[in-house]
C-alpha cells in the first residue's frame, strides 16, 4: 500500500483553532443508509437515533503531558538546553515514554529540570524517536507536579499555531473524564457531549456504556511506510469489563445501535 493514498490537503482556514461555543454546536455529518447525506449538529445527535441505542464512551483523562525544561550543560564551557518534552505512554508509577527536542542533545543518564525538586533521568532511547523518563516524583506527587507545570497536549495542527494556555484545560477535557489521568490527547468525538446533550440524549430513552481507552502516541505521530508494510499500529491501553461487553452484545443481538 501506497502512504501517499492517505494524503490530502487540509487548507489552514479549515482547521479551528478553538472549539465551537458551546461545544454542541460543531456540524455533524450524518450519513444515511441510503447515501443520502444531511448536515447537521452534534446537538442534534438524539434525533437520529432510537431509545435503546447505546452511546459508548471513552472515560480517560487527559495529562497535561507538555513540559518545557532544562538540560543543565555537562561541563564548564557546555551550555544549558531548553528541552520541549510531551510524554506519550506511562509505565509505571514513576516512569514515562516521552517525546523531546532537541532530541539530539539529549543522552541516556542525562537529567532535565522541569522546575525546583521536579526532574527527570532519561533512561533510554526508543524506535520512533521516544526516550524513557524516570522522575524524580512518583504517583500523586508526580501528577501533582505535572497538573502545576504542565501544559495540555494540543494536537500539532493547532499546536504549530498557538500555544497552550489555561481555557484549554477546560475544553480538552471530556465532561465524563474519570480520575485515571494518563492520556497524552483527548478523545476528540466525546469534546462535543456537553452537560445538556448528555442529558437530552438520557431524556431520549439512549442507554450509555463507558470504556477506557488511554489516548498515546498513535493518535498524532505521522504513518510510516513500515507501519503500513507490517500491518501494525502504534498500540494503547484499552479496557472494557466483562459486565459493559456483555450488555453492549445484549443490545446489538436486540437489534439496537
Amino acid at each position: 500500500m501506497d502512504l501517499t493514498q492517505f494524503q490530502f490537503d487540509l487548507p489552514e482556514r479549515l482547521i479551528a483553532l478553538r472549539p465551537a461555543e458551546p461545544q454542541d454546536a460543531s456540524r455533524l455529518l450524518v450519513v444515511h443508509g441510503d447515501g443520502r447525506l444531511e448536515d447537521a449538529n452534534v446537538r442534534d445527535l438524539p434525533r437520529y437515533l432510537t431509545a435503546g441505542d447505546v452511546l459508548v464512551f471513552n472515560d480517560t483523562r487527559v495529562l497535561p503531558a507538555a513540559l518545557k525544561g532544562v538540560r543543565p550543560a555537562r561541563d564548564e564551557i557546555g551550555q544549558d538546553v531548553t528541552c520541549d518534552v510531551n510524554l506519550t505512554e506511562r509505565v509505571d508509577g514513576r516512569s514515562w515514554r516521552a517525546l523531546a527536542r532537541p532530541g539530539r542533545r539529549l543522552k541516556d543518564g542525562d537529567t532535565i529540570t522541569f522546575a525546583d525538586g521536579f526532574t527527570a533521568e532519561i533512561t533510554g532511547h526508543y524506535d520512533g524517536g521516544e526516550i524513557g523518563l524516570r522522575f524524580s516524583l512518583e504517583g500523586d506527587a508526580l501528577l501533582s507536579a505535572l497538573d502545576q507545570h504542565g501544559a495540555m497536549p494540543l494536537p500539532p495542527y493547532i499546536a504549530r499555531r498557538r500555544p497552550a494556555d489555561a481555557k484549554d484545560r477546560e475544553t480538552y477535557q471530556t465532561k465524563f473524564a474519570g480520575e485515571d489521568a494518563a492520556s497524552v490527547a483527548a478523545p476528540t468525538a466525546g469534546l462535543h457531549f456537553t452537560p445538556r446533550l448528555l442529558s437530552e440524549c438520557e431524556a431520549a430513552g439512549l442507554a450509555r456504556e463507558t470504556v477506557r481507552l488511554h489516548v498515546g502516541l498513535g493518535t498524532f505521530k505521522p504513518l510510516e511506510e513500515k507501519q503500513l508494510e507490517e500491518n501494525r499500529l502504534h498500540e494503547e491501553w484499552r479496557r472494557v469489563t466483562p459486565e459493559a461487553a456483555a450488555r453492549l452484545n445484549a443490545a446489538r443481538a436486540a437489534g439496537y445501535r
